[in-house]
């Protein structure tokens, strides 16, 4: 335990991962912006300006407070740039803006030292400040791993006293793809490296009684996310440790995709109630970054009592099988070889509000019509149900497009081919006729505690549509998951999530807020290994969008691989190209490329480490030149800027995994 006086755990994370907590963690000074205990979740974001350009950097700044920013970080690479602090840090207090500035440090302690005695907080990574990075596999014995962390402990102690003596926060921010060679070569590339990594360094502070620390553990891999950040509360518990949480994905990318990518991984750990300040990375401007953030935090500024409106009755015990610090899917029964088992989640869509007379609706669901053809040419996100209701549409379905009715209407329905009923549960229970193929049922997790599912029989052609309208909805579908697996019930399950907004929203708002929920909500089931299929519903939404959301959540939680996925850093004053520019481009001529995973680093301190995740690199090493990567490998140095896109997708080509981009038909 911790010695100074704000050492005792307030408020102890009970680990419940069914109902709504939020974990208490000791309060941490960053200039005159509290961040931890009982301090509302703060935000904040990181220039993309040259450091040495302070007006630049300082108006960029403003428009990110102006935004919603509550701290700014910024670079500082050198000494030359972590002293340049002090001008922009001048330019701002005089234009009569306080906001408390963090130092960004890579690679050089003497840099950090520097900024550390300027700004309200450093922000150091342990698997570079005192290490080395050169994906190297050593060995070391017990006497030669202490022996290294002495040598990082006399590197690293200077930088905390200086900001003991200042009254200097610390970030200790580990990365999973810039994990040090000591510890990949100990602990591998996993979760519990990345705890180990920023355990040592806690260790150091406090064994020099500092405590003013600030964790987070980031990956461009939500999944690894999450579980190194649960992970790490629990190690640090063990320890009488509560420091705060910083949270964030690294090299979310852009647009809708970033948007959702960040709030599977941000928005599962709020949920379980972990998180005291957040950046959301989008390769965008920064101050577009703030109210996404903001729109992810205020979801839960009234979460506190939650609990109290938690109807579902008691706690559910882990099932045996399931840990919440590594993935496994819910092993559930294939029904049909179409939806459960090893089977992708599958997608269904609502229609039954759309003109049913036009069938070129089916364009929005993922089904391009050709007139000329007379028949229906499948994209890679084309869904798998479209719910009707009670009506019927007056042009034929295309043959892979299951439908569901409700059942009177589907009872009715002379040709049943590809056309499945939906029931409510007492319906379901009382009905004639039953179809031989799927038969979903909407349920609740009211229902099974309420003990309706008892009177339920085995049945192989069963699906549950698993609907909830708590307050903290996430943790009442989790918690139906681990009633079902206590009972040994192995129903495929499909997540349904229906979203109302206010009028008044503006439609982008309203859009991007829809996006953030559902990504969140049905995300971090998705993450835990749950779910055979998942069905999201706005009545604001337009169906496209619905669609793409759907897809989107389950690309970035790893279910379903529909499309390329670009892992592109949102920049800052180390990027050596616009990075913006360069993504769109390489997007435009890769984005058919199906489960490809495209790095796009602005310099060589993101890149290799932060995209290792990624099948190929395209990493900025120096003005006009850039380094092509095959997974962690350099397979072209210093190319041209004009010349690298041709390049990376020549090295596609000749690995085999280049297509050409599919021509639809008119």
């Amino acid at each position: 335990m911790v010695s100074d006086t704000n050492s005792a755990l307030k408020g102890k994370y009970c680990n419940s991962l069914t109902q709504y907590s939020r974990f208490v963690t000791r309060e941490v000074a960053v200039g005159d912006i509290p961040l931890g205990g009982n301090n509302p979740i703060r935000i904040q974001s990181m220039t993309t300006t040259d450091t040495m350009d302070t007006l630049g950097t300082v108006e960029q700044t403003i428009r990110m407070v102006e935004a919603g920013c509550e701290y700014v970080r910024i670079t500082a690479p050198s000494m030359k740039e972590a002293q340049n602090l002090a001008e922009i840090k001048k330019e701002l207090r005089f234009r009569g803006y306080n906001v408390p500035l963090v130092a960004d440090i890579h690679f050089t302690p003497n840099a950090a030292e520097v900024a550390a005695r300027i700004v309200e907080k450093v922000r150091i990574n342990p698997g570079n400040y005192a290490d080395k990075k050169r994906f190297d596999q050593l060995e070391y014995t017990p006497q030669e791993y202490s022996a290294e962390l002495e040598r990082i402990y006399s590197k690293f102690a200077p930088l905390v006293k200086v900001c003991k003596e200042y009254g200097t926060a610390m970030r200790i921010g580990t990365n999973h793809g810039s994990l040090s060679d000591r510890i990949m070569s100990y602990y591998g590339d996993t979760p519990r490296g990345m705890v180990e990594s920023a355990m040592e360094f806690i260790r150091m502070c406090e064994d020099l009684s500092f405590y003013n620390l600030v964790i987070s553990m980031k990956s461009s891999n939500p999944q690894v996310m999450v579980q190194a950040y649960r992970l790490l509360v629990e190690t640090m518990q063990n320890e009488g440790m509560n420091y705060p949480l910083h949270l964030g994905v690294t090299e979310a990318g852009d647009g809708e995709d970033g948007r959702i990518k960040s709030a599977v991984g941000i928005g599962t750990l709020l949920e379980d109630g972990l998180g005291d300040t957040i950046r959301v990375s989008l390769t965008e401007e920064p101050e577009f970054e703030a109210p996404v953030a903001i729109a992810l935090a205020n979801r839960y500024s009234s979460r506190g009592t939650a609990s109290a409106h938690f109807t579902a009755a008691g706690e559910a015990t882990l099932p045996a099988g399931f840990s919440p610090y590594e993935y496994q899917k819910r092993e559930s029964a294939e029904l049909n070889t179409f939806i459960g088992g090893h089977q992708v989640p599958r997608v269904i869509v609502d229609l039954s509000k759309a003109n049913l007379k036009d069938p070129f609706i089916l364009s929005d669901v993922g089904y391009n019509y050709s007139a000329v053809l007379d028949k229906y040419n499948m994209g890679e996100q084309s869904i798998d149900f479209v719910y009707f209701a009670d009506q019927l549409p007056s042009f034929s379905m295309p043959g892979n497009l299951k439908q569901l009715y409700n059942y009177e209407t589907w009872k009715s329905l002379s040709k049943k081919y590809n056309s499945h009923p939906l029931y409510g549960l007492q319906e379901y229970l009382q009905a004639e006729v039953r179809d031989t193929a799927l038969n979903l049922v909407c349920i609740s997790h009211a229902d099974l505690a309420a003990g309706a599912l008892d009177s339920l029989e085995p049945d192989n052609s069963l699906v549950f549509v698993l609907e909830t309208t708590e307050v903290h909805g996430m943790a009442d579908q989790r918690q139906f998951f681990f009633k079902l697996a206590e009972r040994g019930i192995r129903t495929p399950v499909i997540i349904k999530r229906t979203y109302g907004f206010e009028a008044e929203q503006a439609a982008s708002d309203v859009i991007s807020t829809f996006q953030l929920y559902a990504a969140t909500d049905a995300g971090a089931l998705l993450v835990d290994g749950f779910g055979d299929g998942i069905w999201l519903d706005a009545r604001q939404i337009d169906t496209k969008t619905i669609v793409s959301t759907s897809f989107g959540i389950l690309q970035a939680t790893r279910s379903r691989i529909s499309k390329t996925e670009y892992i592109s850093c949102p920049s800052c004053g180390r990027t050596l190209f616009d990075l913006q520019e360069t993504t769109q481009m390489i997007r435009s001529r890769t984005s058919h490329l199906k489960g490809l995973k495209i790095g796009i680093m602005g310099c060589i301190v993101n890149g290799p480490g932060e995209m290792a995740d990624a099948d190929y690199g395209y990493v900025g090493t120096g003005p006009g030149k850039i380094t092509l990567y095959r997974g962690k490998e350099v397979v072209k140095k210093n190319v041209n800027t004009e010349k690298a896109l041709d390049e990376l997708i020549e090295i596609i080509r000749e690995d085999g995994n280049w297509v050409e981009a599919h021509q639809e038909q008119l």
